[in-house]
């Protein structure tokens, strides 16, 4: 019996396939994974760890983040690593105040960047060059911890063994569409990333939430291969550090995660995700393929059903094939959130999804078209 089916029909089977594949072998099966019990080893806690933050006229979030931190619940102790990089508020004031009474802070001030390197990496080097311990935990100023388990249990990401730590950074929920939109992106591109990772293909992680050793930093030759691009401290290091044949491993139990406060305006996530994005085009020919191949599949689904529905539809294939496409899916993402903490109404799933990927687009287009990108 023969299947007589249009050549936009049978694309869009194909993607749908495809898009199918990626949730029964990356997205379902991370986020069904079993719990991992805490340990009762003493001895995965005894290493002290530095923790690091960058900041660029972050007062206002320092003030916020620095006792958030101070409270960690940490046996081994820890220090934490402030890098002043070029603020012209009363950050420098505050936090030399703040060594005063704890000694484990320690500032490191950047008054000046040479020409033509990337502020933040140039900072991030100097802030390590000074850290006194083998393990680095990485944050930003304007996130925080979402408990004070978060550098115990990171850090134990180091014990299985690994060299390198994908954590999970979510955006605090607010009403709105928009901060539904940068949520559900959020939670793709950490269903990617980290579900890629436990399948042994890591690609990337957020500077958000990110810890590497020190002899992984040397390994690397820290930033040295990006130096001069604007982003990627996270990213293109994990690239560097795959390359070199460091161990990665995925720590995404909602305890470790990290909060921020999500873009206000759609100018400001437009901004902010053509800099995320300005790195790829420097990513691996294989892990390209692979992020390039899940987008570009979810694309042709929609761009393939637009055609359709312009033309003569075959309405029960396209039917049959959006239904199992849009079930599968949504309840891949839905167990995604429930698995990182990160939930999104199931309902808007579907919708989400299909801005998202239009909003990709459009963000892919202008990075094409207007390469030029601007740091604080």
């Amino acid at each position: 019996m023969s299947i007589h089916l249009s050549p936009a029909l049978w694309l869009l089977l194909a993607s749908v396939l495809v898009q199918l594949g990626y949730a029964a072998y990356y997205f379902l099966p991370f986020a069904l994974r079993p719990v991992a019990p805490p340990s009762t080893d003493p001895q995965i806690d005894a290493e002290p760890v530095s923790v690091l933050v960058c900041a660029h006229n972050e007062l206002a979030n320092l003030r916020r983040l620095l006792p958030l931190l101070l409270e960690q619940d940490y046996p081994a102790g820890f220090e934490i690593v402030l890098i002043d990089d070029r603020s012209d508020d009363d950050t420098y004031v505050y936090v030399q105040q703040l060594t005063q009474y704890y000694p484990n802070i320690r500032l490191v001030s950047v008054d000046h960047t040479p020409a033509g390197l990337s502020p933040k990496k140039y900072a991030l080097s100097l802030g390590i060059k000074v850290a006194r311990h083998a393990r680095l935990l990485f944050t930003d100023a304007d996130c925080i911890p979402a408990t004070t388990q978060w550098v115990r249990l990171l850090q134990r990401g180091f014990a299985r063994p690994a060299d390198l730590v994908l954590g999970y950074s979510a955006y605090a929920a607010e009403p709105g569409f928009l901060n539904k939109l940068v949520r559900f992106e959020t939670l793709i591109t950490g269903a990617q990333y980290l579900s890629f990772a436990w399948r042994g293909k890591p690609y990337m992680g957020v500077g958000r939430n990110l810890a590497y050793t020190q002899q992984c930093f040397r390994a690397t030759k820290g930033f040295a291969s990006h130096i001069r691009s604007l982003g990627g401290d996270d990213d293109l290091f994990v690239q560097d550090a795959v390359r070199h044949q460091q161990r990665v491993v995925v720590e995404a139990e909602p305890a470790a995660h990290t909060l921020s406060e999500a873009a206000a305006t759609w100018r400001a996530w437009w901004h902010q995700k053509r800099r995320h994005l300005s790195a790829g085009r420097s990513y691996r020919l294989a892990d390209r393929i692979r992020i390039g191949n899940f987008i570009g599949t979810n694309l042709l689904f929609y761009f393939t059903t637009l055609l359709l529905l312009f033309s003569r539809p075959e309405w029960v294939p396209l039917t049959v094939l959006w239904g199992i496409r849009t079930s599968v899916v949504c309840a891949a993402y839905a167990k995604l959130g429930q698995r990182l903490d990160d939930r999104l109404p199931v309902v808007l799933l579907p919708v989400l999804d299909a801005v998202y990927f239009f909003y990709y687009l459009a963000l892919g287009i202008s990075l094409f078209l207007y390469r030029n990108l601007r740091w604080k």
